[in-house]
């Protein structure tokens, strides 16, 4: 059998001339760069709303994740305490199992304060010319910037050394443990070196020894004496009070004028391959003797 002229594949062979050209678009597709074409408004607002939506949703917490990221125990643990009564939030007890803290919220577990926030400890040694506050509105150089990367958590002083005192300053963002270490009855030890502008004598060492009356209120000082193979005019004297600027007060009221002031020891801490401006974070073995002070 033969096939006719005009079969499909003829006709498709004579109008060879009238076949369509193939697009462009699919001879040469390329794929267009990611932000090059037009944008979705529909998508980006949806993005919006939904970031938007994050942002106003509070930031809560369970109480027993907030237990266990303050350090205390596991989240399984927590469980047991809270439900022993352990646990208060704005001073109420809370035995409530998956029970939310808001950021603003007081938590305390066994009436102690704590935060989910990571707890650090920074020792620095002071140097000059710096004052021991968080800013200073005479642009002042602070102690605050010798430690600016020391951790992203906010740390503060504890306690403080005036601003031509030297030595031993500890950082913290533990509230608890920054109230122990400031205040006068827990008896944290303070020892200076003392560089006064001339000897001091013998019967005024013996004076401060004896303790005395400075201000209206009375002085303790644990120790003091000479230093070792130096000038008579370098003393070490060892106190627990937190006055502000008692050392130098001190020798003032006996009419000496103390030159230069370093504290070499705070609370059992001491300068020990600590240069002159830099800092360390305490080991957890000097975390965990402050805590049983």
């Amino acid at each position: 059998m033969s096939l006719k002229s005009n079969s499909s594949r003829g006709r498709h062979t004579g109008n060879s001339k009238k076949k369509s050209k193939p697009t462009e678009v699919k001879k040469g597709f390329k794929k267009k760069p990611r932000g090059t074409g037009k944008p979705n408004p529909y998508r980006k607002d949806i993005r919006k709303d939904a970031k938007s939506q994050r942002l106003s949703e509070p930031t809560e917490i369970r109480l027993n994740k907030y237990i266990a990221n303050s350090g205390i125990c596991s989240r399984r643990e927590a469980d047991t305490y809270i439900a022993a009564g352990s646990a208060t939030v704005n001073g109420k007890v809370v035995t409530e199992m998956g029970y939310k803290v808001k950021p603003d919220d007081e938590v305390r577990f066994d009436s102690q304060l704590i935060s989910p926030e990571a707890k650090r400890y920074v020792l620095l040694n002071k140097p000059k010319n710096f004052i021991t506050t968080m800013d200073d509105e005479k642009g002042r150089n602070t102690v605050m910037e010798l430690v600016a990367n020391a951790t992203k958590e906010r740390i503060y002083p504890v306690g403080r050394l005036d601003r031509n005192t030297t030595g031993l300053l500890l950082f913290t963002n533990d509230g608890e443990m920054a109230k122990k270490l400031t205040h006068p009855k827990h008896n944290i030890k303070k020892l200076y070196h003392a560089t006064l502008d001339k000897k001091l004598a013998m019967s005024d060492l013996k004076k401060i020894e004896a303790n005395f009356e400075l201000e209206g209120r009375m002085v303790f000082v644990d120790a003091i004496s000479y230093i070792e193979n130096r000038p008579k005019t370098e003393v070490g004297i060892e106190i627990h009070s937190g006055r502000n600027r008692i050392v130098r007060k001190i020798f003032e009221h006996f009419g000496y004028k103390v030159i230069k002031l370093d504290r070499v020891l705070f609370s059992g801490l001491t300068k020990k391959n600590l240069s002159r401006g830099q800092w360390r974070h305490l080991t957890q073995q000097e975390v965990n003797t402050l805590k049983m002070l």
